[in-house]
């Protein structure tokens, strides 16, 4: 295919290069999975996104990384997945369409199960239709043939599968437990579910008298309201303080109970008092003491937060209205005779932020003792699960070996109904795929299940799973890697480990790459309180999806947190709109030129030889950094080429050959450029999808797109380390020449007399070899080359590899500046050669490291002694002149 440079547009504009290709990518389905048996498969599960809203940053990071994943591995020739989907987020989804219906005057109770059902289909509808246009957005290579949803047929059968299965050996089970209750969304919430705050409360003392007569007993709580529901007040068998009373009764007050003095080595004799009230029905501890001692439970509260018909005179008041009133109440009848201040920690619900509850309740819970054990074993095999970065396999490990049961019912209409029926007339309770076959007498349980059930089903479920004969799920389950932050380690990752151990024999993954939070520029989190959060669509709508992409990709290490900069999205616009000159720099000097014209039988310049050994050493090293997921590294090594190597250097001295008259040399580094702008455009695509598409479209090049083009291999056919290395003198002598310009303020137009002296004749060979370059980028009047020259009295040195170049510029140099210039310059080689020397000293590294590093270690330590010696004569020069 020719060239279409011209056809370019002389400017980089993202939001007209990124518009229509991505419809474009979908129509010709370069991203959905082949089946094909030749090649190995490679899967990745989109975490998936609630359909509550749009997306955000997180996600964007999120998935952009699982994109960059997928690409690389489907240009290395992999049969990539990577599935698409969505979670119908239970209680969130829920309150946003009843926070919709009270803006209506109406609440669910209103429409009824059916119509509320109905009403929270259509929001589903209308966001899973943004989220779409988002991932669009963002340019995302999903396979949307296999998109699902964690309410779709296919996942809810599995869904009943995997509870039936575990009610039948017993994991499930309904009982009445203490759990966590949201009085807001009035469903109970799992553990991980709770945010714990530090509140400002109190500590309450109060005296209950004994029934006896014969004095009382101190308690302290930080709920009195609770108190309304006390069935005993406990103290430790040895607290020589209270052993007498052990047996005894106390009123209670205000209720006027009779409720009796227990003895239980739960309690801390060293705590308060030392005696304790228990409520069983409001307090997790106090209920399995309550089980211990066969108390009665009694519950004072509605679902709602309001106080019911056990609470006597309050009933009805709000829970917290209670407690200022009941406070009042007692210390008037001097039963609380002390309020202290006390800071302490209190559960909010993660989804209404209400107060959470400890609520009795009958529940349905997951016995997860023999599941997590399962899981923690497989850490111990060389099958395990491998965390990136390795240290929050502890985090993971940490939780499943302190895990309690897990309560799975939530009391809500969105979700899958628990698939257990309950018999009219006797009570008699069924559980199964389906209703019973004489349905009209059973009823089905209301409540449904938490959304982390279904969710962690989801590498298998989406997959065909309980179908063991489904292709996808043959082919491409286990998963590769999991993409996740580190605040749902426990939420999902642990689940979907347990689950995918238990119902398939297999992890579910091969590895979890964990990524932090996404934070403003001072490293705050981002929150609709502090109004410092940003819409990832209007960071593309400024600057593009790739600049935001490749800032995200590259903006920090696995498992750390990110912060978020506008203006480093732009440096990396900038970045873009480089490669976009650069590439239409050398689309226009390839007029009419095809990929069968390239060729590289012909002499090549030093700079053609290095360029051709840096890309090579890029390509090694991008591959091997991204299989790390080091991305952060990745974009340094990227745009340092591409900027530097290629931008800067490469395509500036590619213009003397493009300039000039010899058509030989003028279709070598065309060849060059052809060859090492592809291979660059395909490491930079899985970051950069856009640009480099529309860039490779122009080159000459072979094939439908850069999707499915292959990923670069290094050809050492083409390196060529000896002219790497003379091209580094040249570099440095270039560099060196304009920063002593720089300093004396003179332009490079003007011209000036340059003195080079070369180590020895091999050195100076090089340099002869290459004068055009000299002679291009440091402009000389006069430019002498010798390996025995004669070092001016006045004039400004520098020492590079194997050469010292001095400028004579009479009347612009002060010896003494010149001097402490170099003072600097001894100082600056003299801690590089200490640094590679304590290097050097380090058995650990000279015995661990690769040959080939230390060698190069040893390597920079021969050069920087010999430009720290330079320095030193050359200093020595000078002083004897003044």
């Amino acid at each position: 295919m020719s060239n279409k440079g011209a056809e370019m547009a002389p400017k980089y504009d993202p939001q007209a290069i990124e518009k229509n290709r991505y419809d474009w990518w979908l129509s010709g389905k370069f991203f959905e999975a082949k089946n094909d048996r030749e090649k190995e498969p490679y899967t990745i599960v989109i975490p998936p996104p609630n359909v509550t809203g749009r997306l955000h940053l997180g996600h964007a990071w999120d998935t952009t990384l699982q994109d960059i994943l997928t690409r690389m591995k489907r240009m290395q020739g992999y049969d990539v997945l990577w599935l698409p989907g969505m979670d119908h987020a239970g209680i969130a989804t829920q309150a946003k369409v009843e926070e919709q219906l009270r803006k209506e005057g109406k609440s669910r109770y209103d429409l009824g199960r059916e119509k509320f059902l109905e009403e929270t289909w259509k929001w589903k509808e209308e966001y899973a239709d943004f989220i779409r246009q988002q991932w669009k957005k963002l340019g995302l290579g999903l396979d949307y043939s296999k998109e699902r949803f964690t309410l779709d047929e296919g996942l809810s059968k599995a869904v009943r599968e995997v509870f039936v299965r575990l009610y039948e050996e017993g994991l499930i089970y309904r009982g009445e437990y203490i759990i966590n209750w949201d009085p807001a969304t009035k469903t109970a919430l799992s553990d991980i579910e709770v945010i714990y705050k530090d509140v400002q409360g109190a500590f309450y003392h109060m005296r209950y008298p004994l029934a006896d007569g014969t004095g009382s007993i101190e308690i302290a709580t930080t709920r009195p309201e609770t108190m309304l529901g006390d069935t005993a007040v406990a103290v430790h068998p040895e607290d020589e303080r209270y052993k007498h009373l052990i047996g005894k009764t106390v009123i209670l007050p205000i209720i006027g109970r009779e409720i009796p003095i227990v003895a239980d080595d739960y309690v801390d004799m060293e705590f308060g008092s030392g005696a304790v009230k228990i409520t069983p029905a409001h307090d997790p501890n106090d209920f399995e003491i309550g089980n211990r001692h066969n108390l009665e439970r009694i519950l004072v509260m509605n679902e709602d937060g309001t106080m019911n018909e056990n609470a006597g005179k309050y009933q009805g008041m709000d829970r917290f209205e209670c407690r200022k009133q009941i406070v009042k109440d007692l210390q008037s009848e001097e039963i609380l005779f002390k309020v202290e201040d006390h800071m302490h920690s209190v559960g909010h619900s993660e989804r209404s932020g209400a107060v959470v509850e400890p609520y009795l309740s009958t529940q349905w819970f997951v016995k997860m003792q023999p599941l997590a054990e399962a899981a923690v074993k497989l850490q111990q095999t060389d099958e395990k699960v491998h965390f990136v970065p390795e240290r929050f396999e502890k985090t993971y490990l940490h939780w499943m070996e302190n895990i309690r049961d897990w309560c799975i019912s939530r009391q809500l209409w969105w979700g899958h109904r628990i698939p257990a029926w309950y018999h009219k007339e006797t009570g008699e309770m069924y559980v199964g795929h389906t209703a019973p076959e004489d349905g009209e007498n059973w009823e089905q349980d209301t409540d449904v299940l938490d959304t982390w059930f279904s969710s962690a089903l989801w590498p298998f479920s989406t997959m065909g799973w309980p179908d063991a004969d489904a292709n996808d799920y043959k082919r491409y389950y286990p998963t590769d890697c999991l993409v996740t932050g580190y605040d749902i380690i426990f939420f999902w990752v642990s689940r979907m480990i347990f689950q995918g151990l238990k119902f398939t024999g297999k992890k579910p993954f091969n590895d979890v790459l964990i990524h932090g939070l996404v934070r403003d520029a001072e490293g705050r989190k981002m929150s609709k309180s502090l109004g410092n959060g940003v819409d990832p669509m209007d960071v593309i709508d400024q600057y593009g999806a790739d600049s935001l992409r490749f800032f995200l990709a590259t903006g920090s290490s696995p498992g750390h947190d990110l912060r978020f900069s506008m203006e480093k999205v732009e440096s990396v616009w900038n970045f873009a709109n480089k490669i976009w000159n650069a590439s239409r720099f050398a689309l226009l000097n390839m007029d009419g030129f095809t990929h069968e014209d390239i060729d590289f039988g012909q002499e090549m310049t030093v700079a053609d030889k290095w360029i051709l050994t840096r890309l090579n050493d890029t390509i090694e090293m991008v591959t091997r950094l991204s299989d790390k997921y080091e991305f952060g590294e990745v974009g340094r090594v990227l745009y340092h080429f591409i900027w530097d190597d290629l931008c800067d250097w490469y395509i500036e001295m590619a213009k003397i050959p493009l300039y000039g008259d010899d058509e030989a040399a003028k279709n070598t580094t065309r060849s060059v450029l052809a060859y090492v702008l592809d291979n660059t455009m395909r490491l930079l695509h899985p970051f950069m999808p856009f640009i480099t598409e529309e860039i490779w479209q122009n080159l000459p090049h072979q094939g439908e797109s850069i999707t499915v083009a292959s990923w670069p291999q290094a050809n050492e056919e083409l390196s060529d380390r000896q002219a790497a290395n003379e091209m580094k003198t040249l570099m440095e002598i270039i560099r060196a020449v304009r920063n002593i310009r720089a300093e004396v303020h003179t332009p490079m137009s003007k011209k000036i007399t340059l003195m080079l002296k070369a180590k020895d004749e091999k050195v100076l060979q090089v340099l002869e070899k290459n004068r055009t370059y000299i002679e291009r980028f440091c402009n000389p009047e006069e430019l002498k080359m010798e390996v025995g020259l004669k070092a001016p009295e006045k004039a400004m040195s520098a020492v590079v590899t194997g050469v010292e170049l001095y400028l004579p510029l009479a009347g612009l140099i002060n010896i003494e500046e010149e001097i402490a210039r170099l003072e600097k310059e001894w100082d600056k080689w003299n801690k590089e050669v200490e640094r590679v020397q304590k290097k050097l000293a380090n058995e650990k590294f000279v015995s661990k490291a690769p040959p080939a590093i230390v060698e190069e270690e040893r390597a920079k330590e021969k050069d920087y002694v010999a430009k720290r010696k330079a320095v030193e004569e050359r200093m020595a020069e000078l002083k004897s002149t003044t």
